[in-house]
């Protein structure tokens, strides 16, 4: 159902409780933010004004381009796939696209219903499963995001199969998730080390996560199974990108909360786009 109430943002927390099954730690004067899981972004972190933000730690310009390619999007009917605290949503609203933001959880929405009254931009908000789009009318949505969303879906094929009743033919969908080698593997504490695997390739078993008072599972998809389920909801998959982390000296901002040393090993996010095929 369309969520259109006002309501106060959540108060803040600690930043402490972002930590992911482990004692909370205080900050000392001067400390940077307290790290947060990887597979929690982009929760917790301060959004871009202008950009809509796939991963972290890569360089923005070259996942841009994905998006660009459908021209300019003002007056273009985008849909926010998870639309988290708001953050993707209003940097294409500041594009001039009329930005339909979907988003399951109560608190997340409020949050993005807060930030899109602060920078005073219009984003038509719903509250809803990720996959009950019945409220949005068939051949409709000209572009698709969804940042890490995804991750929190089991069953990928009945989103995808709505996804395709309501976009416009080879409209484009545009999604990333935790790349499922970065979630086999983990370095000791000093960072120093070489990484080990901690789980199989086939292990399904959801990772749990909390990023600054929120908190969510991330189900790991094999680029196989993204891949199958797409092209048996009718979709083409024109473009895969396994970013590189941008760190310094490269970097031209510090790394942010969600940034791990396992990103110099292996890539921390699949970004795939995938276009509507068929009626």
């Amino acid at each position: 159902m369309s969520d259109s109430s006002s309501k106060a943002p959540l108060p803040l927390r600690h930043p402490s409780a972002g930590n992911l099954d482990t004692r909370p730690t205080l900050l000392r004067a001067g400390d940077g933010p307290t790290p947060l899981p990887p597979a929690s972004f982009p929760h917790g972190a301060e959004a871009p004004l202008d950009t809509v933000r796939f991963a972290p730690d890569v360089d923005d310009s070259i996942l841009s381009k994905l998006v660009g390619s459908v021209g300019p999007l003002e007056g273009k009917r985008v849909l926010d796939l998870g639309c988290g605290a708001g953050g993707c949503s209003l940097a294409l609203a500041r594009k001039g696209a009329h930005v339909i933001a979907v988003e399951g959880s109560t608190a997340r929405l409020t949050q993005a219903r807060a930030a899109a009254e602060i920078a005073q931009l219009k984003v038509e908000f719903h509250h809803s499963d990720l996959a009950d789009l019945a409220f949005q009318r068939a051949d409709s949505i000209d572009l698709v995001i969804a940042v890490y969303s995804l991750s929190g879906v089991q069953d990928l094929g009945r989103v995808f199969r709505q996804l395709h009743r309501i976009m416009k033919p080879e409209a484009a969908l545009v999604m990333s998730v935790p790349h499922p080698f970065s979630l086999m593997l983990e370095l000791d504490a000093d960072e120093q080390s070489t990484p080990y695997l901690t789980r199989t390739s086939w292990h399904d078993q959801a990772i749990s996560w909390r990023a600054s008072g929120d908190e969510g599972v991330t189900h790991v998809h094999q680029v196989s199974e993204l891949f199958t389920s797409l092209i048996r909801a009718n979709f083409r998959v024109d473009t895969i990108v396994e970013p590189e982390a941008v760190t310094a000296p490269a970097a031209t901002r510090p790394p942010s909360v969600h940034f791990s040393e396992l990103a110099n090993w292996v890539p921390s996010s699949l970004v795939i786009r995938a276009r509507k095929e068929g009626t």
